[in-house]
């Protein structure tokens, strides 16, 4: 009787349970997201659909990405005992009771166990130090999940004993195949309910959950659940309904419209005029719309290189360094290295000069193709028989380290590409390169000299389109 008691227990926990759970995905089929760790072919996929877990692993990733869907998609599959601990709730006592019936059930059954560990970096040294020896002896295969980076959270041991998958946030796609799916499954989604899901609603949500499959599944219940139906039965979840639901308010931000570009063109315009107060709020306005961070970061590399340039040349290294910091970190933490690079910039000196290189293709492209200067091609493989780099004077062999020589085709001798500003850095450059160009003017005898014309934010716009054509 008890038995029977205890079966209608869990069946009925299962229909109370949250939306996120009762849709959690059962096979690999309907698992959504880490293509690059379960998409067709790779090597987990393989393993699991085999049920041969090769090692230990560990699933790292932020909330909501699937780690835990990902361990009991492999407990549905697999012929090994599948054990489930928290660490947030279970400790050393716990785990040597499990320990103990994985040995017991391997000498009496030859039945392999796997141990699922659910937020392992919360287990202490000592804690995951009681793991270790029977990971292994292979008593037991531990998966592990964490949304910490566990080459810092994990002890190395059981690192090096493992196998790390990283898990990635889900895009907004993957998110609303969740959604969807959860609107139309009539067993364990609202499939049997009229809902009207506005497209504006839909949207806000995937894009506010910022990859977390969990946080849209939350929101989305709570806001049918939340929702009377009017008149005609039908539960309308509107943008409002949205925005309460998930506690953000919606900002006008297309992705795919002018809003987007509009922002964007503000933030970057912002830090090229110095103000890094705007560039602050702008920056906010993308990610609390859910902008890709990553998008932001290119944006920040490209301007580094675009409009300071020489004139900070740590401006590309910062903003760079934020590239690597935000990999590493991951959001929220991450958009620390963001903001520190956006004030970075913002505050920078600022210089155009190496919009230099669009003079000089513009001029390739009028002039066509002109052969090396003899003295200054390749003399490993010809120098014998075509003297090919014959008469070229080695810098370093000089005082000061530098030698006037010519470097360019001789029809383009006296054209000058590179204008420095004398902000920052790039003031120390001028009078250094004045005295060089002049030094070679006289070794060369050139007479006759001209800075390249300056080209229109027009005509380099066409020349950047060229190039991402090609």
């Amino acid at each position: 009787m008890t038995d029977l008691f205890d079966h209608k227990m869990q069946e009925n926990l299962k229909k109370e349970a949250p939306l996120a759970a009762r849709m959690r995905p059962r096979t690999l089929d309907e698992y959504v997201g880490q293509e690059h760790i379960v998409g067709e072919g790779k090597l987990l996929r393989r393993a699991i659909e085999a049920d041969r877990l090769f090692s230990s692993i560990l699933l790292w990733g932020p909330p909501g990405t699937g780690k835990t869907t990902l361990a009991q998609i492999i407990a549905n599959q697999t012929e090994s005992h599948f054990e489930t601990l928290s660490a947030v709730l279970d400790g050393k006592p716990r785990l040597r009771e499990v320990v103990q019936e994985a040995l017991e059930r391997r000498k009496l059954y030859n039945k392999a166990t796997i141990l699922f560990v659910d937020e392992v970096h919360r287990w202490n040294k000592a804690q995951q130090d009681a793991l270790l020896p029977h990971v292994e002896n292979g008593a037991i295969r531990l998966i592990g999940a964490t949304t910490e980076n566990p080459f810092f959270e994990v002890i190395g041991a059981l690192v090096s004993r493992s196998r790390v998958f990283q898990l990635r946030g889900l895009n907004q796609e993957e998110c609303g195949v969740l959604l969807d799916r959860a609107l139309a499954d009539v067993e364990r989604g609202y499939g049997s309910r009229q809902i009207n899901f506005h497209d504006n609603a839909r949207k806000h949500l995937v894009e506010i959950a910022t990859g977390d499959a969990r946080n849209a599944l939350n929101a989305l219940e709570l806001a049918v659940e939340s929702t009377q139906a009017d008149e005609q039965g039908i539960i309308q979840i509107t943008l409002d309904v949205a925005q309460e639901s998930i506690q953000r308010r919606a900002v006008l931000y297309d992705k795919d419209g002018d809003s987007h570009y509009d922002t964007v063109s503000a933030f970057i315009k912002s830090m090229r005029g110095s103000d890094p107060d705007a560039a602050l709020y702008w920056l906010a306005k993308m990610i609390y719309a859910g902008e890709d961070p990553r998008f932001i970061l290119r944006r920040l590399l490209i301007l580094a290189g675009e409009d300071i340039g020489l004139a900070d040349p740590m401006g590309l290294v910062v903003a760079n360094a934020a590239v690597q910091a935000f990999e590493f970190v991951g959001m929220p933490e991450g958009i620390y290295s963001i903001v520190e690079a956006t004030l970075y910039l913002a505050t920078a000196p600022k210089s155009n000069s190496a919009g230099a290189y669009f003079k000089a293709l513009k001029r390739l492209e009028e002039q066509g193709q002109v052969s090396v200067p003899n003295h200054l091609k390749d003399g490993n493989r010809d120098a014998d028989a075509l003297g090919h780099g014959k008469g070229y004077l080695y810098p370093h062999d000089d005082e000061g380290h530098f030698t006037p020589q010519q470097y360019l085709p001789k029809r383009l001798l006296g054209t000058y590409f590179y204008a420095p500003s004398k902000q920052g850095y790039e003031a120390e450059i001028v009078d250094r390169l004045e005295m060089w160009r002049e030094a070679q003017r006289k070794a060369l005898g050139i007479e006759e000299y001209q800075m390249a014309p300056e080209l229109s934010e027009e005509k380099i716009k066409t020349i950047k389109r060229g190039m991402s054509s090609s």
